[in-house]
């Protein structure tokens, strides 16, 4: 689509009144935009344009009280209920610490800001929505019944930029899908040397960066005493059994701009079409079982013996999901969840070819 085919902002917003029952990232899909242009496309009619910045927003959020945030990617929508408590900033990273609110969060990422009002049958639905350069959503915060207002309208009032023009300066570009890179097996010595020397589950990014290794490619090359292929059913057969034995977990899913975290067990399991979905009362998870293509068992070095996780992946190799037993730092990791990975099936020959 070129820049002068692109639909306008009036035209975005007649799309959106023809069809008010879609979501906006199907509505925008189906308009062939992103969604930060749709959402640009109503600045003066209920949307603020704001400054992205991770630190301004992170560091005023405790006087809102409790928010709902949301982090997702193509397959997965990760909600969390609760307030915002440590924030650390950083330059190329910063954290949210908290007992519901947890996250990883990268402001390189944060390019485009809005707070959103939204008339509903219900009443006003505040939210601050941040988007990556390729107009893809990579955070949101939405306003509880029990949130302070008065502390978020003086949060959003200092983040108001001039310019309240409708729509984006420049459409933004969407983001390439790269193609699987095939496996370089000259990799694999230095990987399994530097991997069975790890002692602290985080010292993982940097190998694959130092050694320019995909994820998956990887886990691949790692070898079965390492990391190994679990059936494509395992991530369901792990939830269920993790909500049956109350088996508390880590679940992390991410994007480019943010990675959030869910600790603690699981218990509200229900599946809508394709759609594996945790009903919490402060954790709510959607995840679309249908793109999951490989799934992995993982075993790496910690400061107290090794931790497992289980991750899952889409047909192009993305990380879609990934979880661990809860374990408090400096303790060995559970063994109820270290027995569920290890009986879960494991994908035979027959099955991968």
């Amino acid at each position: 689509m070129t820049a002068d085919s692109r639909p306008t902002p009036n035209a975005i917003r007649r799309a959106r009144a023809d069809h008010p029952e879609r979501r906006e990232r199907d509505l925008a899909r189906d308009l062939g935009i992103s969604e930060a242009e749709l959402v640009a496309a109503f600045c003066g009619k209920g949307v603020t344009r704001v400054t992205p910045s991770m630190s301004a927003i992170c560091s005023a959020m405790a006087p809102v009280g409790e928010v709902m945030i949301l982090t997702r990617n193509d397959s997965a929508v990760h909600e969390k209920i609760g307030v915002f408590e440590k924030f650390v900033d950083g330059s190329r990273a910063g954290l949210m610490l908290g007992a519901n609110i947890d996250t990883r969060m990268f402001p390189g990422e944060w390019v485009h800001g809005f707070a959103v009002e939204k008339q509903t049958e219900h009443g006003p639905r505040r939210s601050l929505q941040i988007f990556d350069r390729h107009g893809d959503a990579v955070f949101k915060i939405h306003l509880r019944p029990a949130s302070n207002l008065d502390a978020w309208n003086a949060l959003i009032g200092s983040l108001t930029v001039e310019d309240q023009t409708a729509g984006l300066v420049e459409a933004p570009k969407p983001a390439e899908r790269t193609a699987r890179q095939p496996l370089d097996p000259s990799k694999q010595a230095p990987l399994r040397e530097r991997w069975g020397a790890m002692n602290d589950p985080h010292q993982f990014f940097g190998i694959l960066r130092d050694l320019d290794l995909p994820r998956l490619n990887a886990l691949e090359l790692a070898g079965d005493d390492y990391a190994w292929r679990l059936d494509g059913d395992a991530v369901l057969a792990m939830m269920r059994h993790a909500a049956a034995e109350q088996i508390p977990i880590m679940c992390f899913v991410g994007n480019r701009g943010c990675i959030q975290i869910h600790s603690g067990p699981i218990a509200a399991l229900k599946e809508m079409g394709p759609w594996m979905n945790v009903l919490d009362p402060t954790f709510h998870l959607h995840l679309r079982m249908d793109h999951i293509k490989d799934v992995w068992a993982v075993r790496k070095g910690a400061d107290k013996g090794h931790v497992t996780s289980v991750e899952a992946f889409d047909g192009d190799g993305n990380h879609i999901i990934q979880f661990f037993g809860v374990r408090g730092e400096g303790n060995h990791e559970r063994a109820d969840w270290r027995s569920l990975v290890e009986k879960l099936p494991r994908m035979t020959e027959l099955q991968a070819v």
